[in-house]
């Protein structure tokens, strides 16, 4: 384990070397995944053995243990034992198979006493089978166990080991306190389509989950910020009909004004206050739901975190959500933990209202305020956060420390906080020697596991401080967590783990954490792993006011990919050929927004790689052919210079298809008969329907129709991660096509300037094309480095 810093430069000059270096890291929804290559010779076995620790959270009155079951083949023998000991008690007990089927029914068992449980998972050969006599597996998805403990001492349970005590917090048969929730959002043009679809749904359950006691408001925002009502009002019937109708009625365009809208959040819950409105001990919260940065109004993020933190002055609970991938989410971490909230991503798959719908159930019933944990000072130190705000039912609150020397042999403790108007006290005492005995069989635990988990958390919070703190304040506390985790060996953002493979077969390799943090000045900093032949970049988002529409700029510093040296002739791809390093800085190869298929000078074939910049707030038709029966939009972002999401749509048959960078879903019929199938890029799959056929391969996804365009996209991993368009097979285009891509299918005109430049006259406006060489990425990532074509390159301002 080393510091990031030194094993990053470390690594730049083994890359300097030779191309055997690499860094391996990859994030994905409820995944960290972290990949480790070494050779084993023909006929030879090789066994890999991985160890980690996860501290599983309680949430909606259940620990969740998540295990991802993907083969990709056949497995001979394949067995997943999973055991639980628990000296409380096992009160629940489920297990939940996403790929579960009848015929795999017998391969799972369960046993269990009262603290000890066992499941195993061992299908066959012929139970693993999609259909007799084929490879393919059916064993794909997540393989869930849920559970919890039983809970007779109010005051918690504490466990002990090796001279380290953990306190979990989870009291039962509390009243649940009022709550006053306004729910801020966000309408702007880049939400359009799927994203609004899915808010509405998610809050239109949300909203019949309030509780009569309850007292809430709504405030939606694009450029302007509109509210239901100026104050909080009870969650009766006829209220919640209104809210309804105005939600329903919320279309999104425009620009974003996050700043207006929190604080306009928080004057109607002062304003409801002052009105005596709000029952007495309830807990008030703000619920932001946004997909981008702000460009309406206050734009500076700082000085946004400034604003709000001292409007909310500690008084209530701002949580906010972020949609996607395009968000600035640390400007939403930190903006939420200043003012006693936590930020969550929102991922943009089929299921984001059910993710949403999750997250307000998490904060729904809030059953205790002001909770303190207190000890003996002679008998703990080092404790982690032992105080908290709120306290929601379902979750656990958990305090880790050390035992001094001094410590008696019977550990008190007191929980205090408060319900509705009364101060509650919480007592329990545990023997010391009689709580170490519990954990002496090293078949459940680990040796010092409590300290780790101790460190582990300690960790955490101290990242959670720096986020909020600056200065020297902020480097103490960074300094002290990367301290612990040099010493715990634990990969946070401020550590890398250095694998070095066996018998040399290769050089190191260096696994770390991706990062999103936000400098002083408010400008965003993507931190990424560095891969082979690309260095680490910064990008920084200016914005300036002009009289009718925001405009973003990007610096000139811009991600340097590998290139080849060889000429190429017009649409002709070449076998890659690696690159030094030091050539490959000097490269200006890149992979376009989009790669479309012409009809040229004298109808010679072209090929035309087209790029947009520029800053528009809503969706981009870039093909509309009513007669073909398919349309083409895409929402790109400036700041990353890439496509968040694209969206194909057929009349015939009735099927959308709708990327991003993450995921691929498939979306077939309309209305109540809509059904939507979810897929990743990793995946090797075919789809067939009535005239449409689905391939994807290597991240490219083809969709080919007889009689019809061939449209691909693919979605880049390494170089410069993003979304990409090509099409094949144009001549099926009618004459009826249109927008920023169809354009150049109808009455094109083009004039030769000289040998590598020409102008292209398309439906009234011309354009300058010059030619050069860009990689191609049609193939998706099937070779590394990509191939590069000579192309037409054109950039289209929005």
């Amino acid at each position: 384990m080393k510091e990031k810093a030194s094993a990053q430069e470390r690594y730049r000059l083994a890359l300097a070397k030779g191309p055997s270096a690499k860094i391996i890291k990859a994030t994905g929804r409820n995944l960290e995944q972290f990949q480790v290559s070494v050779n084993v010779a023909p006929t030879a076995n090789a066994t890999f053995e991985l160890v980690y620790e996860e501290l599983l959270k309680r949430q909606l009155g259940k620990y969740e243990l998540m295990l991802k079951v993907q083969p990709q083949q056949l497995v001979k023998h394949l067995q997943i034992d999973i055991h639980i000991f628990e000296p409380q008690g096992i009160s629940s007990l489920d297990t939940e198979i996403a790929f579960m089927t009848k015929d795999l029914a017998d391969a799972l068992t369960t046993t269990q006493n009262k603290t000890k449980a066992h499941i195993v998972f061992k299908p066959s050969l012929a139970q693993q089978q999609k259909e007799p006599g084929k490879l393919d597996t059916i064993l794909d998805g997540n393989f869930i166990v849920h559970y919890d403990v039983n809970r007779t001492a109010v005051a918690g349970d504490i466990q002990i080991e090796n001279g380290y005590f953990v306190h979990h917090f989870a009291p039962r048969e509390l009243p649940l306190l009022p709550k006053n929730v306004v729910f801020v959002i966000d309408k702007s043009g880049s939400m359009a389509g799927r994203k609004i679809k899915k808010t509405k749904e998610a809050l239109l359950k949300v909203l019949d989950d309030l509780k009569p006691e309850d007292h809430f408001s709504l405030v939606a925002f694009s450029g302007r910020v509109t509210q239901w009502k100026p104050v909080l009002l009870q969650a009766s019937e006829e209220h919640l009909e209104s809210a309804k109708t105005f939600l329903s009625n919320t279309q999104a365009l425009g620009a974003t004004n996050i700043n207006e809208a929190i604080l306009l959040a928080v004057r109607m819950l002062d304003e409801s206050d002052s009105r005596k409105q709000l029952p007495s001990g309830s807990v008030s919260m703000v619920i932001l739901l946004t997909d981008g940065d702000p460009t309406e109004g206050e734009t500076k993020l700082q000085k946004i975190q400034e604003n709000v933190k001292a409007t909310v002055a500690g008084r209530y609970h701002l949580y906010c959500l972020g949609f996607g991938f395009d968000v600035n989410y640390a400007f939403l971490e930190k903006l939420a933990l200043d003012n006693g909230g936590v930020a969550r991503r929102i991922y943009e798959d089929s299921d984001a209202d059910l993710q949403l719908q999750d997250f307000y159930q998490e904060v729904a019933n809030p059953l205790l305020t002001m909770v303190e944990f207190q000890y003996p000072d002679n008998a703990v130190e080092l404790l982690t956060q032992d105080s908290f705000r709120v306290f929601f039912k379902g979750s656990e609150l958990v305090v880790a420390g050390k035992l001094t020397p001094q410590a008696p042999d019977l550990l008190s403790a007191q929980v205090r906080g408060q319900s509705n108007t009364q101060n509650i006290n919480f007592q329990t005492e545990v023997n010391v020697v009689n709580k170490e005995k519990v954990f002496e069989d090293s078949e459940y635990i680990s040796h010092s596991f409590m300290e780790r988990l101790w460190a582990y958390l300690t960790i955490q919070q101290l990242l959670e401080k720096a986020v909020s703190a600056s200065g020297t304040a902020q480097q103490s506390l960074k300094g002290r967590a990367l301290d612990l985790s040099l010493n715990f060996s634990f990969v946070t953002p401020l550590t890398c783990m250095v694998v070095n493979q066996p018998n040399d077969q290769g050089q190191r390799q260096l696994a770390m954490k991706s990062m999103e943090t936000v400098s002083d000045q408010g400008e965003l900093k993507m931190e990424q792993p560095m891969r082979p032949g690309r260095t680490k970049f910064r990008r920084r988002k200016i914005i300036s006011q002009e009289p009718d529409e925001l405009r973003s700029m990007l610096a000139p510093l811009e991600d340097v990919s590998p290139g080849t040296s060889t000429p190429l002739s017009a649409g002709i791809t070449t076998p890659p050929i690696p690159v030094p390093l030091e050539e490959s800085l000097k490269s200006m190869e890149r992979a376009p927004h989009f790669i479309l298929s012409l009809f040229l000078r004298k109808k010679q074939k072209e090929i035309l790689c087209v790029d947009v910049k520029g800053s528009p707030f809503r969706p981009l038709s870039l093909i509309s052919d009513p007669v073909q029966g398919i349309e083409v939009k895409g929402h790109y972002k400036d700041f990353l210079d890439t496509f968040s999401w694209l969206q194909v749509s057929y009349k015939t048959p009735e099927v959308q298809v709708y990327v991003n960078q993450d995921s691929i879903i498939v979306i077939r019929g309309r209305g109540q008969h809509e059904k939507s199938t979810s897929y990743q890029w990793q995946k090797t799959f075919s789809l067939g329907f009535s005239g449409l056929k689905i391939i994807t391969e290597n991240r490219a996804l083809r969709l080919i129709a007889p009689k019809k365009v061939t449209i691909g996209l693919v979605s880049l991993s390494h170089l410069i991660p993003g979304l990409h368009l090509f099409l094949q097979n144009t001549v099926h285009f009618s004459e009826k096509v249109s927008g920023i891509l169809g354009q150049f299918y109808r009455h094109l005109y083009c004039n030769s300037l000289e040998d590598d430049k020409m102008t292209l006259t398309t439906m009234g406006k011309t354009y300058t094309i010059t030619r050069k060489p860009m990689l191609d990425f049609q193939n998706g990532e099937r070779s590394n480095p990509m191939p590069t074509l000579l192309c037409w390159s054109l950039e289209q301002s929005l």
